[in-house]
């Protein structure tokens, strides 16, 4: 049958598509491999029915067929891969146990019925439901944790050396040093083979056993875990502990008693029963001994537990103060206790005296009746908000509630209060509050509920009349244990105390709303409330009414029963209970709860008896009568057609005797004398809390008829009011069944367990009734449908993650056995009674029936999806499947694989078997309860798991083999559920998008199902369901993630590496699904006999053997190949892939099963194809290697985190580095996220780890040079990765946040995985394992520890506190450590590889590519932190490398040496010793190994000399002392070196060294100038200018220079400095060839000439820079950073150097990004061209001997656009101030002339000043725009106001101003921020110029603003109202008044004054066009400003009509030229002072 539905559905999914699409690339590679395949196949197309997307399926997707895993066991099982199994658990053996666990009991003894009543059918279930324990299906757990011993090795001992001192002078000899510990292994070793050898026994030793141990848990909700459900329990809600502390009135004259209750406010309801105390003292209790027998320990309690499930501010405790009835009202009896006080005890003495004997005069004679006297109330919230510490934390609220039972709640109201009010976590509070005076008429709750709303209104202001004491109670949290606490019903709740604590009583809630928790105890109270009686149209004197309250079980007065509980201070239970008295009041109000234990089984005799009495208070004289005065009786029967009767009812009173058989009647029947006619006097309510009462019409009704069908029931029976017959039964049985579904949720849900079990009994228990077959199986099974349906739609109720209903969840594991199936009867016709049946048969339905229906079934799917009625036209498809519908008999035959021959002998035909039937009904279920069934899957799944695994356990499984367990015809129900299940999946998704969700728990509940199955049908058949299921799920991307997840739960299977075969040998498994017996012979280690290559390929014959490794491994290839074309979709495909596959392999290395390294190994071979396809995966890994990166000089500080410097452009450094790996080429938009892609690498890196060393080393030989090249891309990815990051405890405490997981989630797991869930349940539950490496940074910053650390859970992340943010340093130096371990241990595995790499390299044929791509990666993880551990290794494998390939490197790999020589030398100035000494051997044997070539030791020296250089000059944190130390290391190596002693080699290292100190010496004051960067700068400029005879090390430092400028952001500079560096090496390569297109930059840095060096000397410009390569990298990391400054115009000059190199090499794909990058420079210009800020300038001098050199010196600074005076001037200040120590310096505020005279020897000065650039007239033709006006500057103006007087301002005609120009040495920008002045000129202008310039500026306003292209008018307002408007007109008329008003005397200012003439007459102008301007920009409401402004023009204007026509007639008389010499005034003066630099 799973033939036929696999058939059809596959054909229901396929959709025709139009477009041929790729292969996946594992496809295309398989074909062109070199093996001739044939044609090629067929492709797959698809789309979805939404036409999203599509994409292409390959053939090999398809699930190929599974081996015959039980036929393979059987036969081909060896007993070494036996032994290894069992290792691995009894895979053959069941690993399912069905096990009883006793339930719990909170109390000593289980609270169960009275012994010796026979109980009622439905109740015996009920109480046998309460007692029997659980029945749990459980795996057996057959592994152990092992704990490991803890190993801490020392750590290599730290040389403290405190004779160490810091070495400055240059000149000093190295000899004088103590030289480091020399590695001792150095020279010794005989031959390559046995250093190898001792390299790898270093590696493996201390190793660490788990790498996932080490890593982080990935932060998912994973599928693969079910939650087990909280175990059934009793409800509570939240808990408080109120104790009384004290009750204290003025005077004490007579006991007094207390109740005290709990009330919602909002809710209008009593939410606890009432609790019973006083306090009285033993002389008070002694008034009324004579009324109590005896007084039992649990009536003498006064603390009490509430629970409130639904907190809320309105919840009020109220307690209610009694007295013993006297006589009086309560306003006489309360009046002493309100007049006399207890200050006055000695006065009032004798009244005391005289009231207390009154008092037991009352309490003797009406001892056993009460009166109300006072009350008091608390507000339950507010008498703890003070001390409440509210938890914010809204998850721990809910999953709070949530395991108490409670349902989230939808309103408001329970929102609030679920969030807001946790009554948990407070400290004891401690509240006193006052009585109140009880009036008589107000005693109801209406009453009390007023009187709250009140006060709460009022706060507390309301007049009451006060009775002075006070109450004090202790409300606080329930402690864990309650010594001597009581459960409601006075059971001990344990654990009991051994001494005899006062009894504290726990109080039964009545929660203010449902509660949906199924009964989980025998509970059985009934609470009766007398309301009200009426009596006051009766004439008799009853006035003091008290109710006399009886339960009977007969009319015989002795019949009354003790059930009663009693209340304080006397015995437990009671017969009669009397009400309190109200005196004088004949209709009273009645408050009292009593409270009775109803018995187990009641009968029609039961019933509460209730007489009325008066009460005579006062004793008349010589009156001995009774004090009670008969009134009359009622009665209330407790069974009413045998209901028990609740709710409110209404009584009459009889006046007579009571009749006969009253009981038997309703009050209403006899007749009898009535009072007032029969008419309803007595109100009273009665209200059950029982778990065997069911309280619901449909409940009573359907358990009734259920037990009907067990007993000898003689018909009719009576359900009811009505009776039902024999004929009738099972119509009303079956209606009952149905109406099921209508019942009350809340009823529903407390007997949820009793009704399912009656349910599944039905389904089991056929019934003929007079002959006929009653068929209940069907129906029964839709009303199990129905409740399960309705359960999981109420919005009331919890699910879990997945979608299940917490109730039926808990039911299934705990609660459900298989259905009693003993009492199987029927009913015989004639005899009106029920038999038991002689003949079970399978099913009440045919096997052809359900053929048929399964037809029909199949049919559905085929209908028009519009309309379902209409079906669909028939296609050839659909003829298809009709024949091979007609063809079902051969298929099943033909497809299963079970032998259906023994199938026969599994069970006995006459009984049936629940699972079958349960099965057949869900095959055969049709309309709404069939996709209900469907919808709700996971439910009958496990009824069906549950169901088997309790058949299984009842079968003797030596005589039944596995795959005879289950019939065949069982079999076919499981293939059809699931292959329909797997179609409803794709139909959900394909009809309705929006139910994925839906689709997506169906699809995890059918994993879990077959996942269950594996552990109990034949593995052969479930692989075959698994196959069909994959095979339908094949073609939309959601379809592809139910896949994986489907696939990620059944991989958790306890078994599944046995499953998978993981033992078997790859050669041996068969090629069909029946293997042959003779192929088993070779083991996993003969690899000879078979391609190594074929084991990382994923081939069919692996997915055969291996089927789930095989299908996992298919899906996360096929993941990584899709094409996304922008959609999210994939990246999340690729996301779950790659976790499910990681989550396995992390459980197979922390499951201690699989600790020993060979199984290890076989399990790594299990995933070798998975190498194979990370490999092709490489270019989706986020992790790009470039090695940039190097540079940094990691100092490891948080300020250069990657993340925080602005990146060079990647094709930028890989034009000047030249890319190690090819890592940019080919990059998809496709990528992995960078957690994803950690994920995958640590699956490669723990197969490389864990797989056979041999196996890897003779695949690296067989493997392709492409593949190996990759390979060594991936290694390079994966030190990337993993990476240690140094991270400041802050830095720490912000990315805390990554690993931070919702509470939700870290309870699912832990309780899934601590719940012993096999394999997956170590992964939490691991300790403390083996060594854990040091964790050491590469940049030596902090020593590492060797720490017993791992990511464990209450360590680490899932420990709750590491969900705050405010993590402890310990907890977060814990998490650095474990890091720091992991990269170590990631680090030594690619080391590992690498060595075996090496090792096959001489039989490779590439060894060129393969050492070098070796040395890349080393030299890479160098790059990146590393610990000491990983460090010591990584230079071993160097000094190897260079020993056997010595020459090949020097000679091939002469750019990657140098970057070794950089590396090593880093390590030299470590400040560890250890990393020192490694790096100085390495140092020297790069020096040994090179000396054998004279070129190759020139290129090293040369290499080492510019590596010194440029690490001294990028790195902040170079230790000079430790670097001379190493220095003095190499050179003790070279003299202790025997063999080199008779060469030059030592000298040679001797003068190498001399060199490299003097060198050093340079950094020494660099280091003084660290917090400088201007005084930095100038030092690194004068060394680079130092070494104008060594190109290398000038380029080196001028690269140095840019990478200081960058990372301070100047990025101008850092062009320069590259634009300088490339005319270095254009001038070089021009000497070499003369090129057209080699333009020399002409720089005076580049003066390279021929008699400085020869192009053909050795080792000289033989950088990777001095190529034309090299030139256009510099050039365009230059352009870059020119646009990054925003200096685009700049970047074309770049450009136009380089376009002709490119050119002249046809590189047209540059030329094409280099126009492209044009075009966006030259946009940015158009853009952004007027709105860029270019640099500020500032004039500083400094002044005084403190300074040193820079005494007397003059520099322009450049500093960021928009930087103000008061920014550089605490610049300066702060800097140095901290140099000369406080009051040292000062700054000088003016920027007039620095008089030294007047300077103080002893301090330093500093003058800032802001300048700006300063262009003469012609120069202002050239520079038009913004960046010309910035660029190139050389002159600069500031201008300093005076006054002739001293003054700097005056009046406007004492004005002068004096402009001083300063021209520096270079033009801005340069490559440093600071130039020298190297000129300066100074002229004044005079008062009338100064006006001149300053109308000029205006006139220059006035014209811009009006003449804009996109005019402001806010702009032209502004400049406007400071020209024309009257309040600040005085400005230009003032001027115009001072020096135009009268012609001067002075003929030499006649010109001066005609110019400011003609200045203001251009000026009027300008204003005038400003003004009509603004006439056409304002707003209408702007008119009458712009009249304003009209006005204020015009009147201008007319005042300076007069002024401005007055000419002076001698300018237009014939010019005199006058003579200079007679114009002093016009004359600069100048008081030149040119200084030269070195002044």
């Amino acid at each position: 049958m799973f033939h036929l539905i696999f058939c059809f559905l596959s054909t229901l999914f396929i959709f025709v598509s139009l477009s041929h699409l790729r292969h996946s690339s594992a496809e295309i590679r398989r074909h062109f491999s070199g093996i001739s395949h044939g044609s090629l196949p067929h492709h797959r197309h698809s789309y979805s029915a939404s036409g999203s997307f599509c994409f292409n399926i390959p053939q090999s997707y398809e699930a190929v067929e599974p081996v015959d895993l039980d036929e393979f066991l059987m036969s081909q099982l060896r007993s070494g891969d036996a032994e290894l199994m069992q290792e691995l658990g009894e895979f053959p053996d069941d690993d399912l146990e069905v096990e009883l666990v006793e339930r719990e009991c909170r109390t000593i003894r289980p609270s169960v019925p009275e012994e010796g009543v026979e109980l009622d059918p439905h109740v015996r279930d009920c109480v046998q439901s309460y007692t029997q324990p659980w029945l749990v299906v459980s795996r057996r757990s057959i592994h152990r944790l092992h704990s490991f011993p803890e190993k801490s090795p020392s750590l290599p001992a730290l040389c403290d050396d405190t004779t160490r001192t810091t070495l400055t002078c240059s000149d000093f000899n190295l000899r004088v040093l103590q030289p480091d510990r020399r590695v001792e292994s150095l020279l010794r070793f005989s031959s390559p083979e046995e250093l190898d050898r001792f390299n790898l026994e270093a590696r493996n030793s201390n190793r660490y056993g788990e790498l996932f141990g080490l890593y982080p848990p990935i932060d998912e909700v994973q599928p693969s875990i079910r939650p087990i459900p909280d175990c059934p329990k009793e409800h509570f809600g939240q808990r408080i502990l109120v104790r009384c502390q004290t009750i204290k009135f003025e005077i004490e004259i007579e006991p007094l008693f207390a109740t005290m209750a709990l009330y919602d406010l909002k809710e209008k309801k009593k939410i606890s029963e009432n609790v019973h105390f006083d306090m009285n003292s033993d002389q008070m209790k002694g008034f009324l001994r004579a009324h109590t027998p005896h007084t039992d320990p649990s009536t003498l309690a006064r603390s009490a537990i509430f629970s409130i499930s639904y907190p809320s501010p309105d919840i009020y405790l109220v307690i209610r103060i009694e007295k013993v009835l006297q006589q009086g009202e309560i306003g006489d009896c309360a009046e002493p206790y309100m007049v006399l006080k207890e200050s006055d005890a000695l006065k009032n003495r004798d009244k005391v005296e005289k009231l207390k004997n009154q008092a037991e005069g009352f309490c003797q004679r009406l001892g056993r009746y009460r009166m109300p006297f006072a009350f008091a109330t608390v507000n339950i919230m507010s008498a703890i908000s003070s001390t409440l510490e509210r938890d914010t934390s809204d998850t721990d609220s809910r999953s709070s509630m949530e395991k108490k039972g409670l349902p989230r709640r939808n309103s408001d109201r329970f929102s609030i209060m679920e969030d807001n009010y946790i009554l948990s976590g407070f400290k004891p509070a401690f509240t006193t509050c006052t009585f109140i005076k009880q009036e008589g008429e107000r005693l109801s709750d209406e009453d009390l509920f007023k009187f709250l709303a009140d006060i709460k209104r009022s706060s507390g202001q309301r007049r009451v009349k006060i009775i002075p004491g006070f109450l004090r109670l202790e409300v606080s949290p329930v402690p864990e244990t309650v010594p001597g606490c009581l459960c409601p019903e006075l059971i001990p709740v344990k654990p009991v105390s051994e001494k005899n604590p006062r009894a504290v009583k726990e109080v039964l809630e009545f929660p203010s709303s449902e509660v949906y928790v199924p009964h989980n105890i025998y509970q059985n109270l009934l609470y009766v409330y007398p309301l009200r009686l009426n009596l006051s149209n009766r004439l008799t004197s009853a006035r003091n009414i008290t109710v006399k309250i009886q339960f009977m079980s007969g009319e015989d007065p002795s019949c009354a029963m003790p059930v009663i509980f009693g209340k304080s201070s006397g015995p437990e239970f009671l017969q009669e209970v009397y009400t309190p008295v109200t005196y004088h009041n004949r209709s009273p109000d009645f408050y009292d709860e009593i409270k009775i234990h109803l018995p187990a089984r009641l009968t029609e005799k039961h019933h509460l008896l209730f007489t009325f009495y008066h009460i005579s208070c006062q004793q008349k004289q010589n009156q001995t009568g009774s004090l009670e005065t008969l009134i009359g009786y009622s009665w209330l029967p407790l069974l009413n057609n045998d209901r028990l009767q609740t709710g409110q009812q209404c009584l009459p009173i009889i006046l007579d005797k009571l009749p006969v058989n009253y009981s038997l009647h309703s009050p209403e029947v006899p007749p009898v004398k009535w009072l007032e006619n029969h008419k309803g006097l007595f109100n009273l309510e009665l209200q059950a809390v029982s778990s065997v009462q069911t309280q619901d019409s449909h409940l009573e009704r359907f358990c009734t008829l259920c037990h009907a069908l067990e007993g000898k029931t003689i018909f009719p029976i009576r359900v009811g009011d009505e009776k039902i017959s024999e004929n009738m039964f099972e119509h009303e049985l079956k209606l009952s069944i149905i109406s099921l579904s209508s019942s009350g949720l809340e009823p529903l849900v407390l007997f949820l367990h009793q009704v399912l079990d009656k349910l599944f009994r039905l389904i089991m228990q056929p019934m003929v009734i007079a002959g006929q077959t009653a068929n209940l199986a069907q129906i029964a099974f839709e009303s199990v449908v129905s409740v399960v349906n309705s359960l999981h739609n109420s919005q009331e109720l919890a699910k879990d993650h997945q979608g299940r209903n917490c109730l039926l969840a808990t039911y299934l594991y705990f609660v459900f056995r298989l259905p009693d199936t003993q009492h199987e009867i029927h009913t015989s016709a004639g005899t009106g009674g029920l038999m038991a049946h002689p003949e079970s048969r399978y099913s009440t339905l045919t096997r052809a029936t359900a053929t048929t229906v399964g037809f029909m079934l199949l049919q559905s799917r085929i209908r028009s999806s519009s309309n379902p009625d209409i079906p669909a036209p028939q296609s050839p498809e659909d003829a298809e499947v009709n024949n091979i519908l007609g063809k079902v008999q051969i298929h099943k035959s033909a497809g299963n694989v079970s032998n259906t021959s023994q199938s026969s002998s599994t069970r006995p035909t006459n009984r049936k078997l629940f699972h079958e039937e349960l099965a057949l009904q869900m095959v055969v279920s049709t309309g709404v309860c069939r996709e209900n069934v469907y919808k709700y899957a996971w439910f009958f799944f496990e009824l069906l798991v549950k169901s088997m695994s309790q058949h299984v356990s009842q079968l003797d499984k030596k005589a039944v083999s596995r795959r005879n367990r289950f019939s065949d015809r069982f079999k076919d129900d499981i293939t059809t559920i699931v292959n329909v299940v797997t179609a409803e999946i794709g139909n959900i998704l394909v009809k309705q998008q929006k139910e994925l969700e839906q689709a997506e728990k169906v699809n995890i509940s059918l994993a879990f199902f077959l996942y269950d199955l594996m552990s109990l049908m034949d593995r052969g058949f479930v692989f075959q369901l698994v196959k069909n299921y994959c095979n339908q799920v094949l073609h939309m991307s959601t379809l592809i993630s139910m896949r994986l997840e489907f696939l990620r739960v059944l991989c958790s299977h306890e078994h599944y590496l046995n499953l998978s075969l993981f033992f078997s040998n790859p050669a041996s498994a068969p090629a069909s699904p029946s293997p042959s017996t003779s192929s088993q012979t070779s083991s996993l280690c003969s690899f000879q006999d078979h391609k190594i290559a074929a084991m990382f390929d994923l081939s069919q014959d692996f997915k055969q053997r291996h089927y789930l490794t095989g299908l996992l491994l298919t899906e996360l290839s096929t993941a990584l190949d899709m094409e996304s074309e922008g959609l999210v979709t994939f990246n999340v495909l690729q996301q779950k892939a790659i976790n499910a596959t990681y989550s396995l392999l992390c459980a197979h290395d922390l499951d201690q099963r699989c600790s020993r390294p060979e199984v290890k190994a076989k399990i790594a071979a299990l995933y070798l194809p998975l190498v194979g396809i990370i490999i092709d995966s490489i270019n989706y890994l986020d992790f790009t290697v470039s090695d940039s990166r190097g540079g940094k000089g990691k100092s490891g500080g948080p300020e250069e985190d990657p993340d925080s410097i602005t990146p060079i452009n990647q094709s930028v450094a890989m034009a000047i580095a030249g890319n190690p790996f090819n890592t940019l080429t080919g990059k998809t938009s496709n990528m992995l996220t960078a957690e994803t892609s950690r994920n995958l690498l640590m699956c490669f890196l723990w197969i490389i780890k864990n797989a056979d060393q041999n196996l890897i080393q003779r695949w690296n030989v067989d493997v392709p040079s492409s593949q190996l090249s990759r390979l060594l891309e991936l290694l390079a990815i994966c030190i990337s990765c993993f990476e240690y990051r140094v991270k400041t405890h802050q830095s720490l405490l912000h990315h805390s946040v990554t690993f931070k997981k919702s509470l939700q989630a870290k309870a699912r797991l832990e309780e899934a995985l601590l719940g012993g869930i096999g394999a997956r349940g170590e992964m939490m539950k691991r300790v403390g394992g083996e060594l854990v490496q040091q964790c050491q940074t590469g940049n030596d910053r902090t020593l590492g520890q060797r720490e017993n650390l791992r990511w464990r859970k209450d360590l680490t992340q899932w420990r709750q506190t590491n969900d705050r943010q405010d993590k402890s340093k310990a907890e977060l130096d814990q998490e650095a450590i474990i890091s720091g371990n992991l990269a170590t241990e990631t680090n030594l595995i690619v080391l590992d590889l690498l060595e075996m790499i090496v090792q096959a390299v001489p039989l490779a044929d590439c060894k060129d590519n393969v050492v070098g791509g070796v040395l890349k990666v080393l030299l890479h993880s160098l790059t990146c932190n590393q610990s000491t551990t990983f460090l010591s290794h990584c230079f071993s494998t160097l000094r190897a490398l260079i020993v056997k390939f010595g020459d090949l490197l020097f000679e091939e790999e002469a750019e990657q040496c140098a970057d070794l020589c950089q590396k090593v030398l880093h390590y030299c100035s470590s400040c560890v010793d250890g990393n020192r000494s490694q790096a100085c051997a390495t140092l020297y044997l790069i020096m040994r190994y090179s000396y054998s070539s004279a070129s190759n030791f020139s290129r090293v020296k040369m290499q080492v000399t510019m590596s010194l250089a440029s690490l001294v000059g990028k790195s902040s944190d170079i230790h000079e002392e430790y670097l001379r130390r190493s220095f003095r290391t190499i050179l003790a190596y070279a003299e202790e070196d025997t063999e080199m002693q008779s060469t030059q080699l030592p000298s040679q290292v001797d003068e190498l060294l001399r060199n490299l100190n003097s060198i050093l010496s340079d950094t020494v004051k660099m280091k003084e100038f660290q917090k400088d960067p201007e005084m930095l700068m100038d030092l690194m400029y004068r060394i680079a200018k130092g070494y104008q005879t060594s190109p290398d090390l000038r380029l080196t430092w001028l690269q140095n220079m840019a990478e200081k400028h960058n990372s301070r952001k100047c990025f101008t500079e850092s062009a320069m400095c590259l634009v300088h560096a490339a005319a270095l090496v254009a001038e070089y390569l021009s000497m070499l060839e003369d090129h057209k297109y080699l333009r020399e930059l002409c720089l005076e840095e580049s003066a390279v000439s021929d008699d400085i060096l020869s192009p053909d000397e050795d080792g000289v410009c033989s950088g990777r820079y001095f190529t034309e390569s090299g030139l256009v990298g510099l050039l365009e990391q230059a352009a870059e950073l020119f646009s990054n400054g925003r200096l685009y115009e700049a970047v074309n000059e770049v450009y136009k150097v380089i376009v002709p190199i490119l050119e002249a090499h046809r590189d047209f794909r540059k030329l094409a990004s280099t126009h492209d990058k044009l075009q966006r420079a030259f946009e940015n210009i158009i853009q952004k061209g007027h709105k860029r800020m270019f640099g500020t300038y500032f004039r500083v001098g400094f002044y005084g001997c403190k300074f040193g050199d820079l005494d007397e010196q003059e520099f322009i600074y450049k500093e960021p656009g928009i930087t103000h005076l008061p920014e550089i001037s605490h610049r300066l200040e702060n800097f140095y101030s901290q140099c000369f120590g406080d009051g040292v310096l000062e700054m000088i505020k003016d920027s007039t002339p620095v008089d030294r005279k007047k300077l103080n020897p002893n301090k330093a000065y500093i003058q800032i000043t802001f300048v700006e650039p300063y262009f003469d007239d012609y120069e202002m033709k050239d520079r038009l725009t913004n960046f010309e006006k910035n660029f190139n500057l050389r002159r600069f103006m500031y201008t300093t106001p005076f006054t002739k007087s001293g003054r700097p301002r005056g009046e406007l005609n004492e004005q002068y101003k004096r402009k001083t120009i300063l021209t520096t040495m270079h033009a801005f920008p340069y490559i440093k921020t600071r130039i020298n002045v190297i000129q300066k000129e100074e002229f004044d202008l005079t008062p009338i110029e100064v006006a001149i310039e300053d109308m000029q500026k205006k006139t220059r306003e006035l014209a811009e603003a009006t003449h804009r292209e996109k005019p402001d008018a806010v702009m032209l307002q502004m400049v406007l109202q400071g020209s024309v408007t009257a309040t600040v007109n005085q400005g230009p008329l003032e001027v115009a008044q001072v020096f135009l008003n009268e012609i001067p005397a002075d003929p030499k200012l006649f010109r001066h004054h005609n110019k400011l003439r003609l200045c203001f007459k251009e000026f009027i102008l300008r204003c005038g066009q400003a003004v009509e301007k603004n006439k056409l920009l304002i707003t209408p409401d702007q008119k009458e400003y712009q009249q304003e402004m009209k006005k204020n023009y015009n009147k201008l204007r007319e005042n300076l009509r007069p002024m401005l026509e007055r000419k002076i007639p001698e300018l237009y008389k014939p010019i005199i030229k006058p003579r200079i010499e007679n114009r002093d005034s016009f004359k600069r003066q100048s008081l030149r002072r040119t200084q030269d630099e070195n002044s």
